[in-house]
């Protein structure tokens, strides 16, 4: 019995050979991005590429799907992709130890994906992604682009929703991406959705020693945060129950659109 039978029975024979042909670009594979890769290709995915630059620190053990302490300094992506493959062998994952800027957006040919998900800690950055692959959604059809907002700071499960960008309330990473858009007057050119909640952020606890908080310190978060709202040093809470309902979430946004566009495919031709 393939491992995908149960999914077939869910979706249809349709929406599974749908899913083995898109491609999907995850960037950030944190204690968001992670989840939603072993999701999609667990949902029968099989065109991957996977984006971050930073190694698995100890402090990712808590929410990172691929951190464990077996895995603490190895390349994240490398991690994630040989996990991957451990699920699906067939898989063709492409692992990129890199960053998006608008420096290196060329690089990474969004145009050629069916999916982008954005899972960026960076401000300047997530807010290039979301302008640069709107625009090309809207000169050549792709890509759909989903995005994550803030997980951290946040314990409530039953609190993540799905909204479209400019509808989402009380998350300050959505709020401070409005203002730099209108700011700079430059606007997403077409709607999106995103993956958000609506709980009210929760204070940082204080750390058990200075050498926790230290070490804390030097860890790169590589997850969707608030972090960029305080100094470059501060590193907020989040637990894998939040990150990882966001990355399933954004999973769920994906496998919906393949079988919204499938649907509505077989109506044209009846």
């Amino acid at each position: 019995m393939d491992y995908l039978t149960r999914s077939q029975l869910l979706l249809g024979e349709q929406v599974m050979e749908r899913l083995a042909e898109v491609r999907v670009l995850i960037f950030g594979v944190g204690g968001v991005g992670s989840w939603c890769a072993e999701a999609l290709v667990r949902s029968g995915v099989r065109r991957l590429t996977i984006v971050d630059s930073d190694c698995v620190a100890p402090s990712n053990v808590n929410r990172q799907l691929m951190a464990t302490t077996r895995t603490v300094g190895q390349v994240k992506v490398e991690a994630l992709k040989e996990r991957l493959l451990d699920i699906n062998p067939q898989a063709e994952i492409e692992a990129l130890q890199a960053i998006y800027s608008a420096e290196t957006a060329e690089s990474f040919h969004l145009d050629t994906y069916d999916y982008v998900v954005d899972a960026i800690d960076s401000l300047e950055n997530k807010a290039h992604l979301i302008l640069h692959a709107t625009q090309l959604w809207k000169s050549t059809g792709r890509p759909v682009l989903f995005c994550s907002m803030g997980a951290a700071l946040r314990l409530d499960t039953m609190s993540v929703r799905s909204a479209e960008f400019w509808d989402i309330e009380g998350d300050a990473l959505a709020r401070a991406l409005r203002n730099k858009f209108k700011r700079r007057k430059t606007f997403p050119a077409r709607k999106f959705k995103c993956v958000y909640s609506i709980e009210q952020p929760l204070p940082n606890q204080p750390l058990a020693s200075a050498a926790d908080s230290d070490a804390l310190a030097s860890d790169s978060a590589s997850d969707v945060s608030d972090t960029w709202l305080a100094s470059k040093a501060a590193v907020n809470g989040s637990v894998v129950q939040v990150t990882a309902t966001f990355g399933l979430a954004l999973s769920s946004l994906i496998v919906k659109d393949v079988k919204s566009r499938c649907s509505e495919q077989h109506t044209i031709k009846s």
